[in-house]
């Protein structure tokens, strides 16, 4: 499974190259999995939010976490390294080939015991869900993050982050549909909507910030005002 967008940044070149020679305290073995993944071009996150998640866990310490779209398991492993195997990480993944090498990765690294995988469809497993999450990152199809919206606000923690990558299509997002490719316009057309959406809740705080191909930062005005 590959990624077309991870070669469509919505920065200058200049400023990612600079971004991404950016280094993160992470373990040797987590960053061979890294260069492994980059090298055959498996989708992960890119360096720059690599570089965002890791700062943003280690101030803020969740202590649960929960993930949907575990792929290779790198991101989930970020979480545990950036909290010192401190929080319970839960990830949800539907596709068998990726979730067999996410467990090989926790294993070798040793995270088994801090990461739970749920595997299936999140539209299936996200109502099942009873807890409250101090971190939701959404890293799936993202033609349906307007579908989980719901499901993952309900399960925000009061003072938690929800955190969704990959929403600008490398920047096509902002284009008329009627430029859009055939094949794209479902996904052009959903990823509008969750903007639409977000920004005009009056109860969410939303912040667009431009990593690697967009990552939306939500959070609720109550714990926002307290």
């Amino acid at each position: 499974m590959r990624n077309e967008m991870m070669s469509r940044p919505v920065v200058k070149p200049e400023v990612l190259n600079f971004l991404r020679q950016q280094t993160v305290p992470l373990s040797s073995k987590l960053l061979q999995i890294q260069h492994e993944a980059n090298t055959k071009r498996i989708p992960i996150i890119p360096q720059e939010t690599v570089s965002y998640l890791y700062q943003l866990v280690t101030q803020r310490q969740p202590k649960a976490i929960l993930e949907v779209g575990t792929a290779i398991g790198f991101s989930s492993s970020l979480f545990v390294e950036a909290t010192q195997k401190q929080a319970q990480i839960t990830t949800i993944d539907r596709f068998e080939t990726m979730y067999h090498h996410a467990r090989a990765n926790w294993e070798q690294l040793g995270y088994s015991e801090n990461i739970q995988l749920l595997t299936g469809d999140a539209a299936d497993i996200l109502p099942t869900l009873t807890t409250q999450y101090d971190l939701i990152f959404l890293d799936a199809a993202k033609a349906q993050y307007i579908k989980f919206l719901p499901e993952a606000l309900r399960l925000l923690a009061p003072h938690g982050i929800l955190l969704i990558d990959d929403v600008l299509q490398g920047g096509s997002i902002f284009e008329p549909e009627t430029t859009i490719r055939h094949r794209d316009k479902g996904i052009h057309r959903k990823l509008n909507q969750l903007l639409t959406t977000v920004y005009a809740d009056p109860n969410l705080l939303t912040t667009l910030l431009p990593l690697g191909d967009g990552l939306l930062q939500i959070t609720k005005v109550e714990a926002a005002t307290k």
